[in-house]
Protein backbone atom coordinates (compact mmCIF):
# COMPACT_ATOMS: atom_id res chain seq x y z
CA UNK A 1 0.00 0.00 0.00
CA UNK A 2 3.06 2.24 0.02
CA UNK A 3 3.76 2.07 -3.78
CA UNK A 4 2.84 5.24 -5.91
CA UNK A 5 1.01 3.16 -7.98
CA UNK A 6 -1.50 1.80 -4.96
CA UNK A 7 -2.16 5.49 -4.86
CA UNK A 8 -2.23 6.46 -7.91
CA UNK A 9 -5.32 4.18 -8.49
CA UNK A 10 -6.94 5.77 -5.67
CA UNK A 11 -7.00 8.97 -6.71
CA UNK A 12 -8.36 7.57 -9.84
CA UNK A 13 -11.21 6.13 -8.70
CA UNK A 14 -11.98 8.96 -6.37
CA UNK A 15 -11.97 11.16 -9.88
CA UNK A 16 -14.73 8.38 -11.13
CA UNK A 17 -16.71 8.20 -8.20
CA UNK A 18 -16.81 11.73 -8.00
CA UNK A 19 -18.22 12.14 -11.84
CA UNK A 20 -20.56 9.22 -11.10
CA UNK A 21 -22.21 10.64 -8.36
CA UNK A 22 -22.16 14.52 -9.27
CA UNK A 23 -25.36 15.69 -9.02
CA UNK A 24 -27.55 13.16 -7.37
CA UNK A 25 -29.06 13.32 -4.15
CA UNK A 26 -27.92 11.21 -1.29
CA UNK A 27 -31.78 10.85 -0.79
CA UNK A 28 -32.75 9.64 -4.03
CA UNK A 29 -30.28 7.14 -3.94
CA UNK A 30 -30.88 6.05 -0.82
CA UNK A 31 -35.06 5.78 -2.00
CA UNK A 32 -33.65 3.57 -5.00
CA UNK A 33 -31.73 1.09 -3.10
CA UNK A 34 -34.71 0.96 -0.35
CA UNK A 35 -37.02 -0.34 -2.84
CA UNK A 36 -35.12 -2.44 -5.04
CA UNK A 37 -36.41 -6.15 -4.99
CA UNK A 38 -32.83 -7.73 -4.10
CA UNK A 39 -34.71 -11.35 -4.58
CA UNK A 40 -33.74 -10.86 -8.10
CA UNK A 41 -29.64 -10.84 -7.00
CA UNK A 42 -29.75 -14.57 -6.70
CA UNK A 43 -30.85 -16.00 -9.74
CA UNK A 44 -28.43 -13.35 -11.53
CA UNK A 45 -25.45 -14.51 -8.81
CA UNK A 46 -26.21 -17.97 -10.32
CA UNK A 47 -26.09 -17.24 -13.80
CA UNK A 48 -23.07 -15.31 -13.04
CA UNK A 49 -21.38 -18.39 -11.39
CA UNK A 50 -22.03 -20.40 -15.17
CA UNK A 51 -20.06 -18.06 -16.22
CA UNK A 52 -17.10 -19.02 -13.92
CA UNK A 53 -17.95 -22.03 -15.20
CA UNK A 54 -17.33 -21.41 -18.71
CA UNK A 55 -14.14 -19.39 -18.25
CA UNK A 56 -12.95 -22.45 -16.51
CA UNK A 57 -13.51 -24.80 -18.90
CA UNK A 58 -11.90 -22.53 -21.68
CA UNK A 59 -8.72 -22.28 -19.72
CA UNK A 60 -8.41 -26.36 -19.63
CA UNK A 61 -9.42 -26.04 -23.18
CA UNK A 62 -6.45 -23.78 -23.90
CA UNK A 63 -4.06 -25.80 -21.51
CA UNK A 64 -5.04 -28.92 -23.25
CA UNK A 65 -2.01 -29.01 -25.47
CA UNK A 66 0.62 -28.39 -22.27
CA UNK A 67 -1.53 -30.62 -19.44
CA UNK A 68 -5.19 -32.05 -19.68
CA UNK A 69 -6.60 -30.72 -16.23
CA UNK A 70 -10.61 -31.66 -15.68
CA UNK A 71 -12.86 -27.85 -15.89
CA UNK A 72 -13.99 -28.81 -11.96
CA UNK A 73 -10.19 -28.87 -10.75
CA UNK A 74 -9.82 -25.51 -12.85
CA UNK A 75 -12.96 -23.86 -11.15
CA UNK A 76 -11.69 -23.29 -7.76
CA UNK A 77 -8.20 -21.56 -9.30
CA UNK A 78 -10.52 -19.37 -11.79
CA UNK A 79 -12.56 -18.57 -8.28
CA UNK A 80 -9.01 -17.58 -6.75
CA UNK A 81 -8.08 -15.22 -9.67
CA UNK A 82 -11.04 -13.53 -9.62
CA UNK A 83 -10.57 -12.95 -5.15
CA UNK A 84 -7.29 -11.76 -6.22
CA UNK A 85 -8.20 -9.38 -8.39
CA UNK A 86 -10.81 -7.85 -7.15
CA UNK A 87 -8.73 -7.23 -3.43
CA UNK A 88 -5.00 -7.10 -5.19
CA UNK A 89 -3.80 -4.36 -7.09
CA UNK A 90 -2.79 -4.68 -11.01
CA UNK A 91 -4.99 -7.29 -11.79
CA UNK A 92 -2.51 -9.57 -9.49
CA UNK A 93 -5.03 -12.61 -9.41
CA UNK A 94 -3.93 -13.59 -13.05
CA UNK A 95 -0.33 -14.52 -11.18
CA UNK A 96 -1.83 -15.78 -8.45
CA UNK A 97 -4.11 -18.52 -10.04
CA UNK A 98 -1.10 -19.09 -12.57
CA UNK A 99 0.50 -19.91 -8.94
CA UNK A 100 -2.21 -22.31 -7.71
CA UNK A 101 -1.76 -24.34 -10.93
CA UNK A 102 1.64 -24.88 -10.38
CA UNK A 103 1.08 -25.90 -7.70
CA UNK A 104 -1.55 -28.74 -8.25
CA UNK A 105 -0.38 -29.90 -11.72
CA UNK A 106 3.48 -28.76 -12.02
CA UNK A 107 2.78 -26.70 -14.85
CA UNK A 108 4.94 -23.52 -15.58
CA UNK A 109 4.25 -20.58 -14.46
CA UNK A 110 4.89 -18.80 -17.51
CA UNK A 111 3.01 -21.08 -19.86
CA UNK A 112 -0.04 -20.73 -17.77
CA UNK A 113 0.34 -16.78 -18.24
CA UNK A 114 0.32 -17.26 -21.55
CA UNK A 115 -2.73 -18.84 -22.02
CA UNK A 116 -4.42 -16.10 -18.86
CA UNK A 117 -3.12 -13.49 -21.65
CA UNK A 118 -4.78 -15.25 -25.11
CA UNK A 119 -8.21 -15.36 -22.19
CA UNK A 120 -8.08 -11.65 -21.87
CA UNK A 121 -6.93 -11.02 -25.67
CA UNK A 122 -10.34 -13.02 -26.57
CA UNK A 123 -12.41 -11.24 -23.84
CA UNK A 124 -11.35 -7.54 -25.30
CA UNK A 125 -12.44 -8.51 -28.72
CA UNK A 126 -15.86 -9.78 -27.57
CA UNK A 127 -16.39 -6.66 -25.30
CA UNK A 128 -15.29 -4.32 -28.54
CA UNK A 129 -17.73 -6.24 -30.80
CA UNK A 130 -20.63 -5.52 -27.86
CA UNK A 131 -19.45 -1.99 -28.34
CA UNK A 132 -19.51 -2.02 -31.88
CA UNK A 133 -22.87 -3.70 -32.01
CA UNK A 134 -24.62 -1.21 -30.45
CA UNK A 135 -22.81 2.00 -30.76
CA UNK A 136 -25.08 3.43 -33.46
CA UNK A 137 -28.40 2.99 -30.91
CA UNK A 138 -26.74 5.20 -28.04
CA UNK A 139 -25.46 7.58 -30.87
CA UNK A 140 -28.93 8.09 -31.59
CA UNK A 141 -29.75 8.77 -27.84
CA UNK A 142 -26.89 10.94 -26.75
CA UNK A 143 -26.03 12.47 -30.27
CA UNK A 144 -25.78 15.69 -28.43
CA UNK A 145 -22.99 14.52 -26.35
CA UNK A 146 -19.08 13.78 -25.89
CA UNK A 147 -20.36 10.52 -24.21
CA UNK A 148 -20.61 8.60 -27.39
CA UNK A 149 -17.35 10.41 -28.93
CA UNK A 150 -15.19 9.11 -26.04
CA UNK A 151 -16.52 5.33 -26.59
CA UNK A 152 -16.08 5.34 -29.86
CA UNK A 153 -12.37 6.36 -29.73
CA UNK A 154 -12.09 4.16 -26.57
CA UNK A 155 -13.71 1.44 -28.99
CA UNK A 156 -11.16 1.91 -32.05
CA UNK A 157 -7.90 2.37 -30.23
CA UNK A 158 -9.06 -0.94 -28.12
CA UNK A 159 -9.92 -3.04 -31.22
CA UNK A 160 -6.48 -2.18 -33.18
CA UNK A 161 -4.64 -3.02 -29.76
CA UNK A 162 -6.32 -6.45 -28.54
CA UNK A 163 -6.83 -7.43 -32.47
CA UNK A 164 -3.01 -6.84 -33.23
CA UNK A 165 -2.32 -8.41 -30.29
CA UNK A 166 -4.46 -11.70 -31.27
CA UNK A 167 -2.70 -11.60 -34.57
CA UNK A 168 0.27 -11.65 -32.87
CA UNK A 169 -0.17 -14.72 -30.85
CA UNK A 170 -1.50 -16.56 -33.39
CA UNK A 171 1.12 -16.15 -35.62
CA UNK A 172 3.49 -16.83 -32.68
CA UNK A 173 1.60 -20.52 -31.95
CA UNK A 174 1.58 -20.80 -35.82
CA UNK A 175 5.53 -20.77 -36.54
CA UNK A 176 7.04 -21.03 -33.18
CA UNK A 177 10.61 -21.97 -34.35
CA UNK A 178 10.73 -18.69 -36.45
CA UNK A 179 9.43 -16.79 -33.03
CA UNK A 180 11.92 -18.68 -31.69
CA UNK A 181 14.63 -17.17 -33.57
CA UNK A 182 13.13 -13.73 -33.63
CA UNK A 183 13.26 -13.67 -29.75
CA UNK A 184 16.68 -15.48 -29.61
CA UNK A 185 17.93 -12.14 -31.85
CA UNK A 186 15.95 -9.88 -29.24
CA UNK A 187 17.31 -11.45 -26.07
CA UNK A 188 21.00 -11.32 -27.79
CA UNK A 189 20.65 -7.25 -28.53
CA UNK A 190 19.05 -6.23 -24.96
CA UNK A 191 19.59 -9.11 -22.78
CA UNK A 192 23.21 -9.50 -20.86
CA UNK A 193 25.02 -13.16 -21.61
CA UNK A 194 24.15 -14.21 -18.40
CA UNK A 195 20.11 -14.13 -18.39
CA UNK A 196 19.58 -14.92 -21.88
CA UNK A 197 19.21 -18.84 -21.33
CA UNK A 198 17.11 -17.90 -18.77
CA UNK A 199 14.73 -15.81 -20.28
CA UNK A 200 14.56 -18.17 -23.49
CA UNK A 201 13.56 -20.92 -20.97
CA UNK A 202 11.00 -18.10 -20.19
CA UNK A 203 10.13 -17.51 -23.90
CA UNK A 204 9.66 -21.33 -24.81
CA UNK A 205 7.60 -22.29 -21.53
CA UNK A 206 5.80 -18.91 -22.83
CA UNK A 207 5.26 -20.46 -26.69
CA UNK A 208 4.08 -23.91 -25.06
CA UNK A 209 0.90 -22.04 -23.77
CA UNK A 210 -0.26 -20.85 -26.94
CA UNK A 211 -0.12 -24.14 -28.43
CA UNK A 212 -3.90 -23.94 -28.70
CA UNK A 213 -4.47 -21.22 -31.09
CA UNK A 214 -2.04 -23.04 -33.57
CA UNK A 215 -5.57 -24.91 -35.07
CA UNK A 216 -7.87 -22.50 -36.71
CA UNK A 217 -10.86 -24.72 -35.03
CA UNK A 218 -9.67 -24.28 -31.43
CA UNK A 219 -9.28 -20.12 -32.13
CA UNK A 220 -12.78 -20.64 -32.94
CA UNK A 221 -13.71 -22.64 -30.15
CA UNK A 222 -12.08 -20.39 -27.91
CA UNK A 223 -13.88 -17.61 -29.28
CA UNK A 224 -17.12 -18.80 -29.21
CA UNK A 225 -16.86 -19.80 -25.44
CA UNK A 226 -15.85 -16.06 -25.06
CA UNK A 227 -18.87 -14.73 -26.70
CA UNK A 228 -20.97 -17.44 -24.52
CA UNK A 229 -19.37 -16.44 -21.20
CA UNK A 230 -20.09 -12.97 -21.75
CA UNK A 231 -23.63 -12.91 -22.79
CA UNK A 232 -23.70 -15.16 -19.47
CA UNK A 233 -22.37 -12.22 -17.59
CA UNK A 234 -24.63 -9.84 -19.49
CA UNK A 235 -27.85 -12.10 -18.33
CA UNK A 236 -26.69 -11.33 -14.74
CA UNK A 237 -27.07 -7.51 -15.68
CA UNK A 238 -30.58 -8.35 -16.90
CA UNK A 239 -31.47 -10.15 -13.69
CA UNK A 240 -30.30 -6.87 -11.53
CA UNK A 241 -32.37 -4.78 -13.62
CA UNK A 242 -35.15 -6.64 -12.34
CA UNK A 243 -34.96 -5.30 -8.71
CA UNK A 244 -35.01 -1.64 -9.82
CA UNK A 245 -38.04 0.13 -12.13
CA UNK A 246 -36.49 0.62 -15.28
CA UNK A 247 -36.24 -1.18 -18.50
CA UNK A 248 -33.73 -1.48 -21.26
CA UNK A 249 -33.17 -3.86 -23.47
CA UNK A 250 -30.75 -6.60 -23.24
CA UNK A 251 -28.67 -5.18 -26.24
CA UNK A 252 -28.39 -2.02 -24.25
CA UNK A 253 -27.31 -4.39 -21.02
CA UNK A 254 -24.53 -5.77 -23.71
CA UNK A 255 -23.42 -2.23 -24.30
CA UNK A 256 -22.69 -0.70 -20.84
CA UNK A 257 -21.46 -4.74 -19.58
CA UNK A 258 -18.98 -3.93 -22.56
CA UNK A 259 -17.81 -0.08 -21.88
CA UNK A 260 -17.31 -0.93 -17.96
CA UNK A 261 -15.40 -3.61 -18.39
CA UNK A 262 -12.67 -1.99 -21.08
CA UNK A 263 -13.21 1.04 -18.59
CA UNK A 264 -11.49 -1.08 -15.54
CA UNK A 265 -8.36 -1.82 -17.49
CA UNK A 266 -7.86 1.72 -16.34
CA UNK A 267 -5.74 1.76 -12.88
CA UNK A 268 -8.07 1.91 -10.13
CA UNK A 269 -8.02 0.87 -6.26
CA UNK A 270 -8.76 -2.52 -6.16
CA UNK A 271 -12.18 -4.40 -7.09
CA UNK A 272 -12.68 -1.38 -9.84
CA UNK A 273 -14.22 1.19 -7.50
CA UNK A 274 -15.30 3.99 -10.12
CA UNK A 275 -13.83 3.13 -13.10
CA UNK A 276 -17.25 0.04 -13.13
CA UNK A 277 -19.23 3.01 -11.94
CA UNK A 278 -19.59 6.12 -13.46
CA UNK A 279 -19.81 4.45 -17.15
CA UNK A 280 -22.29 2.43 -16.45
CA UNK A 281 -24.08 5.16 -14.73
CA UNK A 282 -23.25 7.67 -17.46
CA UNK A 283 -24.46 4.82 -19.70
CA UNK A 284 -27.71 3.95 -18.22
CA UNK A 285 -28.62 7.52 -18.19
CA UNK A 286 -28.36 8.11 -21.61
CA UNK A 287 -31.04 5.65 -21.94
CA UNK A 288 -33.34 8.06 -20.57
CA UNK A 289 -32.92 6.15 -16.85
CA UNK A 290 -33.27 8.63 -13.95
CA UNK A 291 -29.87 9.06 -12.23
CA UNK A 292 -30.72 7.66 -8.67
CA UNK A 293 -32.22 4.42 -10.55
CA UNK A 294 -29.12 4.24 -12.62
CA UNK A 295 -26.27 4.85 -9.91
CA UNK A 296 -28.42 2.77 -7.30
CA UNK A 297 -28.72 -0.13 -9.70
CA UNK A 298 -24.65 0.17 -10.92
CA UNK A 299 -23.81 0.25 -7.10
CA UNK A 300 -26.03 -3.14 -6.62
CA UNK A 301 -24.79 -4.68 -9.76
CA UNK A 302 -20.93 -4.17 -8.68
CA UNK A 303 -21.58 -5.31 -5.32
CA UNK A 304 -23.13 -8.46 -6.17
CA UNK A 305 -20.47 -8.88 -8.90
CA UNK A 306 -17.80 -8.40 -6.19
CA UNK A 307 -18.91 -10.35 -3.44
CA UNK A 308 -19.60 -13.72 -3.57
CA UNK A 309 -16.98 -14.67 -6.14
CA UNK A 310 -14.44 -13.07 -3.29
CA UNK A 311 -16.03 -15.07 -0.80
CA UNK A 312 -15.90 -18.07 -2.48
CA UNK A 313 -11.96 -17.19 -3.61
CA UNK A 314 -11.05 -16.69 -0.11
CA UNK A 315 -12.65 -19.73 0.90
CA UNK A 316 -10.74 -21.69 -2.18
CA UNK A 317 -7.14 -20.06 -1.44
CA UNK A 318 -7.72 -20.34 2.74
CA UNK A 319 -8.50 -24.03 1.82
CA UNK A 320 -4.79 -24.36 0.03
CA UNK A 321 -3.25 -22.56 2.90
CA UNK A 322 -1.94 -19.82 1.02
CA UNK A 323 -0.89 -16.67 1.36
CA UNK A 324 0.38 -13.78 -1.20
CA UNK A 325 3.66 -13.24 0.20
CA UNK A 326 4.95 -16.81 -0.16
CA UNK A 327 3.03 -17.02 -3.57
CA UNK A 328 5.13 -14.26 -5.38
CA UNK A 329 8.07 -16.12 -3.70
CA UNK A 330 7.14 -19.20 -5.76
CA UNK A 331 7.12 -16.92 -8.83
CA UNK A 332 10.06 -15.10 -8.05
CA UNK A 333 11.73 -18.95 -7.71
CA UNK A 334 10.64 -19.83 -11.23
CA UNK A 335 11.70 -16.32 -13.21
Amino acid sequence: MKRWQFWLGVLISLIFMYFALRGLRLEDLGEALKNANYWWLLPGIGVYFLAVWGRAWRWHYLLRPVKKVPTKTMFPFVAIGYMGNNIYPARAGEVLRAIVLKKHEGIPISASLATIIVERVFDGVVMLAFVFLNLPELARLTSDSGFIGNIQTLALWGSAAFIGALLIFMLAAMFPQVTEKIVEALFQRVLPESLREKGMGLAHRFLDGLAALRSPRDAWMVFVTSVVIWLLETGKYWFVMHAFPFQVSFFALMLMNGIVNLATTIPSAPGYVGTFDAPGIALLTAYGVDKALAAGYTLVLHVALWVPITVLGAYYMAREGLRWDSSMKNLEAES
